[in-house]
């Protein structure tokens, strides 16, 4: 992507990071036990007895552990991601809020076995942090590029989903060639919507 592409990025991520920490303890909580139902559809549609591969939510990302609890009691197992150096994610299971620990970055991860980098492979259902995604399922994440070194080993029928606000479902982002395109966005108010389709 050229330089004007990369500054169109870095405004959006400026905008919806502003946007984020302006959300209120109150919505937040509420967005939260919406996400958490949304995850229990989405585990019994898809992943009953299968692995998830979700992560826990921090700060202003909206959700929280309650996401994890719903996978889990909808029948999913659960695969967080573990940090290390630049490169594709690492996995363990989750166990219960009891089974995270502090880690990098300020994130929560699972203490016990590493998996590897190659357990995403298993995982039916891909919940995936993002900033923003767009109808054509063009998401904007962080920046670390963590997800986009991750997301091509992921089995070709493996659902990607984008967990995102309701207004961070936009128009159109800027792409790279690299980009994993989501196929669906769950948000707090929307519930599951497909993508790729325009919003049709």
């Amino acid at each position: 992507m050229n330089s004007a592409g990369q500054r169109e990025k870095q405004e959006w991520r400026r905008e919806l990071a502003a946007r984020r920490a302006a959300v209120a303890a109150p919505v937040r909580a509420a967005e939260a036990t919406a996400l958490a139902a949304g995850a229990a559809e989405v585990a019994a549609r898809w992943a009953v007895g299968a692995w998830v591969a979700a992560y826990v939510p921090v700060g202003g990302e909206p959700g929280s552990t309650a996401l994890l609890e719903a996978l889990r009691a909808a029948g999913a197992r659960v695969l967080l991601p573990v940090t290390g150096p630049p490169g594709p994610l690492d996995w363990a299971e989750y166990t219960g809020t009891a089974g995270l620990r502090r880690a990098r970055y300020g994130l929560l991860e699972p203490g016990g076995p590493r998996l590897s980098t190659a357990a995403i492979e298993s995982a039916r259902v891909i919940l995936v942090p993002a900033l923003a995604v767009d109808l054509d399922g063009v998401r904007l994440g962080r920046g670390a590029g963590y997800y986009d070194r991750t997301l091509p080993a992921a089995r070709p029928d493996a659902r990607l989903i984008a967990v995102v606000r309701d207004d961070e479902v936009v128009p159109r982002l800027p792409e790279e060639p690299h980009d994993r395109r989501m196929g669906w966005a769950l948000t707090p108010g929307g519930g599951l919507r497909r993508l790729g389709e325009r919003g049709n």
